[in-house]
């Protein structure tokens, strides 16, 4: 790791007391920045359990959202451990964690118990649902939350299955969501010196994340339509099949579809009414999607490429994850790279997506062995 920068979130200090993907990926997300992270684990971690290459606990996923953290290993059921704990939070500026209030109530965790240590911690809460809610203490899991928040009613109209999409969107969103709550309730603590509780409730996150344009005609009161935006939810809105692969392709707006038409050369649909104004009726959506699909093999995906650009009608290439290393935009990018692991060996490490001017975001350590820093975080302490 090369040309290691202090970060802008230099000197904050982060206790990541979390599990699974949304807390950890947050606070790697504030490590990536150059916060000092700590992460306290327990005897078992979920993410830590899976397929590993050689070292127990050292699985895909915890490589993914562990680095530029520093590892203690504490179990919260001790006393001791748990005084330790404490002590730690006691230096921190930050607290992220999702444990559900009733096991951190049981621990003396909770925001009334840190916040009378540490009056100045931004304490931020993730869990599934909001705590003043019929569904609080509720376990949630993705696929929970996809339907939850009306993500699969959204699959199921727009493909006529209740599919839940092949990501774990929800646990992500809610850690973008996690991240960006902290930063503005720092900004707060540095300009007052008061700390707060930020709850962060999945559900809620995707809610709104999923309303911003599929909320539609319902925006009005009385209602001037249905909810769904069309042409997300298009039958015909998927990459295309090109004569040599797949590619994305969307036109928008009438010279759009008239363009690709003629490109296909089907002159009978250039003069399709319903590509002949200067709008795109919503009814008609599903229709000119599928005459899409159904056009596209008429050219190569390099040949479609040009087409496009020309005509300004969007169009993206298609990244295969399994080749995703060999594409020069990811790789120009250090998107993947391919560093040494100290237990792992050589691993492909996920780059850092956004770039600072004058404090660039470094990765300055990979992600550690469960409770390797135990000993160095202890040390400090004293």
């Amino acid at each position: 790791m090369k040309d290691i920068t202090a970060g802008p979130l230099d000197g904050v200090r982060v206790i990541d007391l979390s599990t699974v993907v949304m807390g950890p990926y947050a606070a790697q997300i504030l490590g990536d920045l150059g916060a000092d992270v700590i992460k306290i684990e327990s005897p078992v971690d979920t993410v830590r359990n899976g397929r590993y290459r050689t070292t127990p606990g050292m699985t895909p996923l915890s490589l993914n959202v562990n680095r530029n953290k520093r590892s203690v290993a504490l179990n919260l059921k001790d006393e001791d451990d748990r005084e330790t704990a404490l002590k730690l939070i006691d230096t921190a500026d930050v607290l992220i964690t999702n444990m559900r209030p009733g096991a951190l109530s049981r621990l003396g965790l909770d925001y009334a118990d840190v916040a009378e240590r540490n009056p100045g911690l931004v304490y931020a809460h993730a869990q599934g649902f909001r705590g003043d809610s019929d569904r609080a203490g509720t376990a949630a899991y993705d696929e929970t939350i996809q339907g939850a928040s009306g993500l699969v009613d959204i699959a199921n109209r727009a493909i006529g299955r209740p599919v839940y999409l092949p990501t774990i969107i929800g646990d992500k969103v809610s850690s973008l969501t996690i991240a960006y709550s902290v930063l503005a309730a720092l900004v707060h603590r540095n300009n007052t010196g008061q700390g707060q509780r930020v709850e962060i409730p999945m559900a809620d996150t995707m809610i709104a994340f999923n309303l911003v344009e599929h909320l539609s005609g319902h925006t009005f009161v009385p209602e001037e339509g249905p909810t769904g935006f069309n042409l997300s939810m298009a039958k015909g809105h998927h990459a295309v099949h090109t004569k040599d692969g797949l590619a994305c392709v969307v036109p928008y707006t009438p010279q759009n579809f008239r363009d690709f038409f003629a490109a296909a050369q089907r002159p009978d649909l250039v003069e399709d009414p319903r590509v002949a104004g200067d709008r795109i009726d919503p009814g008609d959506s599903d229709d000119l999607m599928g005459l899409v699909d159904e056009c596209a093999p008429a050219l190569s995906t390099e040949e479609w490429a040009e087409v496009c650009t020309k005509h300004s009608i969007p169009f993206g290439p298609v990244l295969e994850l399994d080749r995703a290393h060999e594409d020069p935009y990811v790789r120009d990018g250090h998107l993947l790279d391919v560093v040494h692991h100290p237990s792992e060996g050589e691993i492909r490490s996920i780059g850092i997506p956004v770039r600072f001017s004058a404090t660039p975001a470094t990765v300055r350590s990979l992600a550690p062995l469960p409770g390797q820093d135990t000993a160095e975080v202890l040390k400090e302490l004293a």
